[in-house]
């Protein structure tokens, strides 16, 4: 289901060029107070183009539709070809935000500088990366990092079968070891995707490095079914009865009727389902901060900046949580804000 307010369309080949141009809509520009910060400004004109994350994408969607709503001279565009392509329209300095569903990573840190590309970060939501899978799969009922390594890893290149991943899963200890004698079908994010990214450093990584594998094969294995939209990635793992893919939780959320989410476990220890209450305490071990990264240059367009206060304001916030995200702490929120109004050039530590 695509997560912007117009339901189900069809899902579409996302190039690193594309750019899907939102019309303004009779979304209620009233919703909530706006925080006292940031009352959309009739009269504005400009454009604000965003890209980068599929997985902040829905949010993006609707802060620029309401937003536009309010602002009709204003021109905003939103696309998601995934956060690396993002990062790299971005300190080409061919956008004005980047989503992004990590951090800046340090080879896109020096291509900004290089670039003379200055940015603020601002966290914006929390998502739970959900390891999903057919509902009709009742043999697997949970897993741990140590299985998603035997299935997902670097050494799992070739496994076509859950089972044929038994001998590597008993010697690294993973509980649920041995598997079904089924199918895997494997439909995930690719490369270019920030969701590939955390995944690989939060559940692959660690395993990877104690077995000594070199630094370059810290990855998934690149033999499955890949993509940079989301919407594809729930049909696959929908259309397969033993199927396993990995998305953000708003995605799960909205398509719960299609896959099922399959609770995790760091270690040995009970595995945690995501919930709202689970992804926000960080108990479920797959949690992480979503981004915007906001061009220095670009904050100077009143538009722009008009775009960011909107954002931040409690209105803009609220679409975190309709979308199927997770809303951040007020801490971390006003955190954000702070560092909005104080315009502080951006590292990576924001």
């Amino acid at each position: 289901m695509d997560l912007t307010r117009g339901g189900l369309r069809p899902a579409i080949a996302i190039a690193m060029m594309a750019v899907l141009t939102l019309a303004a809509c009779s979304s209620d520009p009233g919703r909530g107070d706006g925080g006292g910060r940031g009352d959309a400004r009739n009269g504005l004109t400009g454009d604000i183009v965003v890209s980068g994350s599929s997985t902040v994408e829905p949010i993006s969607s609707i802060v620029i539709e309401d937003f536009t709503a309010a602002n009709p001279d204003a021109d905003g565009t939103v696309d998601g070809p995934g956060t690396g392509d993002g990062f790299a329209l971005f300190c080409a300095g061919e956008i004005d935000v980047a989503d992004a569903s990590r951090p800046i990573s340090d080879d896109e840190l020096a291509a900004c500088e290089e670039a003379g590309v200055e940015y603020v970060e601002l966290q914006i939501g929390i998502d739970g990366i959900s390891v999903i899978t057919s509902p009709e799969n009742e043999a697997i009922s949970c897993l741990s990092f140590a299985d998603l390594y035997a299935l997902t890893g670097p050494e799992s290149q070739g496994f076509d079968n859950w089972s044929d991943a038994d001998g590597l899963g008993q010697e690294i200890g993973a509980p649920n070891a041995p598997y079904p004698d089924a199918p895997l079908e494997i439909t995930a994010p690719g490369e270019e995707s920030g969701t590939f990214d955390s995944f690989n450093e939060i559940v692959l990584e660690g395993t990877a490095e104690e077995r000594g594998l070199p630094e370059e094969k810290w990855l998934p294995r690149l033999d499955y079914q890949a993509s940079a939209n989301d919407n594809v990635i729930i049909a696959g793992v929908g259309g397969s009865p033993t199927s396993l893919g990995w998305v953000g939780y708003a995605y799960y959320v909205q398509n719960k009727e299609t896959v099922k989410a399959l609770p995790i476990s760091e270690g040995k220890g009970e595995c945690i389902a995501p919930t709202p209450n689970t992804i926000s305490s960080g108990d479920y071990p797959i949690a992480r901060d979503l981004f915007v990264y906001v061009k220095d240059e670009s904050a100077d367009k009143d538009a722009v900046k008009a775009f960011v206060d909107f954002y931040l304001s409690d209105e803009g916030m609220a679409s975190v949580g309709e979308v199927g995200y997770v809303d951040l702490h007020p801490d971390d929120l006003d955190a954000s804000r702070q560092t909005w109004a104080s315009q502080e050039t951006g590292t990576k530590e924001g």
